[in-house]
């Protein structure tokens, strides 16, 4: 059965896609529009054509499986074209979401109505693109220019009122009577005729893209689809509609040829290939979830609660005691009524979310709990002390899980009689925020219980990656041979300023001293202030804990903006006249095969070990969890572009002993993926 079909309404003929789940414009589809369309272009008795879709959604975008391979007929610009020539009037009729071809495809059409619950725009930036079929050219003629320079360089698609304001859309339709009112509207476009697109005059102030590019440099940073975007926007404001749309087409295949739109592509599907749980059958039974317990309501508890009531799923949070519990949600209704003064939430949401929290002392109080999740201090005894007691109380069932972001998971199960039910959900923080979610499976995790982890973090709206047991599990594994690096960095001559510099400037949000200042330097400190062994300790020792006391590895200001130190220098300098060493001159190049080589070098191991199930889940680990930059698409496929041969020299120039499976890449000139 084609996935495209025409229907005759009297002098309109209607065609019409359903190719699940979200009308993407594969070939079939492709194929199927130029029918209809040449069926209306050849009856005379058909004046005006409406193009719709059945399913959930109208046509959300090109089929992005068929990137990179070769053109099938007709390509979509055959289509667009056709349907902008069509000399009888052409009506978009829009539901869901018009994404990227999707809305291109609407730009082509004469008029456009939509359901008010509609969404429209163009995403391709986010996969390092630009919309390539005069997406560019015809949005600043019909939307104007300050509206097609945000939506093409930011890629967030508007609501059909916002749309219809600007001029994107004709006609707000009733939800439930689109395919009628677009046949209306249709005969009554007859009179009008077709309009096009591409004769409309720009709208709007040129100068005004200028001033979205700046207002935006620093979100832009390192990214170059959005540059590519706004020059293609202002291409339209001063050439004719068919030299901005080759310029625009020259824009498209520049970034699609290039090493960010892989990447950005490449974590498009690594982050679907995640979900995939190795060795597990699709069809797994889940574990009901409606009730979440967690204890500590610190900010990791508070934080992890927070996914939950926003779901809109009952949370019982518990604390030893009663000025802890009432700190943590005080915290907990401050983020929220913080988020609604953004108006990212309406008052009404914040209560119905506070209304889901019990707080409570009482331990006991998560016996009919679906899902515990414990986030304590991160010591093991404490964390066994809890699993121990959580195994007298939790209802048979029950899903057991730990914060932790270090620990042995398998420890941990060990003292409960049901090692089956027990898995690491470690998040991330602001565990509010941060997408990142590993999943831990232990030695005796039950298939259903990780199923229903993977599904519950899909829920909450995380992005989960399994992982084995290993201390540090897959991102804080890797991090710990970035740090050490950096800190012997500093016995030889580099200074903080110049390694984080060399982050910053890789596309880091910040580097490991910044992070460090920003964690706080007295996570996990001994606490003694007569031993000092360490830069680390003589900073604690000193009261430089990080951003949170004003002084860390840098100064701060008011507005936490870091300035190096003279103080912290000298320690630097004492500590490395005791090591011996001479200090020397450090290159970036040193830098980065020293803190990001060994990185890449400690990934191998993990896929080795099993500890991830695949290389792609290292990468969504380091673009969700640590900030990596995504248009280098994480660090197992920024070292298939190094070359792994090329990263194996630079360790072993270092003295660093090759993982096995880098060295067998090496060898080969193989990849980590694929």
């Amino acid at each position: 059965m084609s996935v495209v079909t025409t229907e005759r309404h009297g002098e309109v003929l209607v065609i019409i896609s359903n190719n699940p789940p979200v009308n993407a414009l594969g070939a079939a589809v492709r194929q199927g529009l130029k029918a209809g369309l040449e069926e209306a272009l050849g009856d005379d008795a058909v004046k005006a054509v409406v193009i719709r879709c059945d399913g959930r959604t109208f046509f959300a975008g090109a089929d992005i499986t068929e990137f990179g391979k070769g053109p099938v007929e007709p390509g979509l610009h055959e289509i667009l074209a056709m349907i902008e020539d069509c000399p009888k009037p052409v009506v978009a009729a829009i539901h869901g979401t018009a994404l990227g071809g999707g809305l291109e495809t609407a730009l082509c059409c004469h008029y456009r109505v939509a359901v008010p619950s509609a969404q429209l725009g163009v995403p391709e930036v986010k996969l390092g693109l630009l919309p390539g079929g005069g997406g560019t050219q015809r949005l600043p003629r019909v939307a104007g220019i300050e509206a097609a320079v945000e939506m093409c360089a930011i890629g967030n698609p508007i609501s059909a009122k916002r749309a219809l304001d600007l001029g994107l859309v004709d006609q707000l339709t009733g939800e439930d009577s689109l395919a009628a009112d677009a046949i209306a509207y249709a005969r009554n476009a007859i009179a009008k005729g077709p309009r096009k697109a591409s004769e409309m005059p720009v709208k709007g102030d040129p100068a005004s893209i200028a001033a979205f590019a700046k207002a935006n440099a620093r979100k832009f940073r390192g990214f170059d689809a959005p540059a590519a975007n706004i020059a293609c926007v202002e291409a339209a404001t001063r050439l004719p509609f068919d030299e901005g749309e080759k310029f625009e087409r020259e824009q498209f295949m520049k970034l699609m040829m290039g090493s960010q739109s892989a990447a950005q592509r490449h974590i498009f599907f690594a982050e679907r290939k995640a979900a995939k749980i190795d060795g597990i059958a699709d069809d797994v039974a889940l574990r009901p979830v409606r009730t979440v317990g967690v204890i500590g309501a610190g900010t990791m508890g508070g934080g992890i609660s927070m996914n939950f009531l926003s779901a809109g799923i009952p949370v019982t949070i518990v604390e030893m005691k009663q000025e802890a519990l009432d700190r943590g949600t005080g915290i907990i209704r401050k983020n929220y009524d913080a988020t609604a003064a953004k108006g990212r939430m309406k008052p009404e949401q914040v209560e119905a979310a506070m209304a889901l929290l019990t707080p409570t002392l009482d331990l006991a109080a998560l016996a009919d709990c679906d899902l515990i999740i414990e986030a304590v201090f991160e010591d093991m005894a404490v964390k066994k002390d809890v699993f121990a007691k959580l195994d007298k109380i939790a209802k048979p069932g029950a899903i057991l899980a730990s914060n932790t972001s270090y620990l042995d998971i398998d420890e941990i199960a060990g003292v409960t009689s049901r090692p089956q039910d027990v898995l690491g959900m470690h998040f991330f923080s602001p565990a509010n925020v941060m997408k990142l979610l590993e999943v831990v499976r232990g030695e005796k995790t039950a298939d259903d219980v990780l199923a229903t982890a993977m599904a519950i973090a899909k829920k909450i709206k995380k992005v989960a990656v399994v992982a084995g047991v290993c201390d540090g599990f897959i991102g804080n594994r890797m991090l710990r041979p970035r740090q050490q690096e950096a800190q012997k960095l500093l016995m030889e001559g580099a200074t903080p300023q110049q390694i984080d510099k060399v982050h910053v400037d890789f596309g880091m949000p910040m580097g490991p001293f910044q992070m460090s200042d920003l964690a706080g330097l007295d996570i996990g400190w001994h606490r003694d202030p007569s031993r000092i062994e360490t830069v680390r300790d003589a900073l604690c020792a000193a009261g430089r804990l990080g951003q949170k006391t004003g002084k860390g590895f840098y100064d701060y200001d008011e507005k936490r903006t870091p300035t190096p130190s003279t103080d912290v220098q000298a320690i630097i300098d004492d500590f490395a006249a005791k090591s011996g060493k001479p200090k020397r001159d450090i290159s970036d190049e040193e830098i980065i095969e020293r803190t990001l080589y060994t990185m890449v070098n400690e990934g191998a191991r993990i896929l080795t070990e099993g500890k991830a199930q695949r290389a792609s889940d290292i990468d969504v680990v380091w673009i969700y969890g640590y900030g990596w930059p995504v248009y280098r698409g994480g660090p197992m496929f920024w070292a298939d572009l190094e070359g792994a041969e090329k990263i194996a020299k630079g360790l072993e120039k270092h003295g660093f002993e090759l993982a096995p499976l880098l060295k067998e890449k090496a060898a080969s000139k193989g990849r980590f993926n694929g």
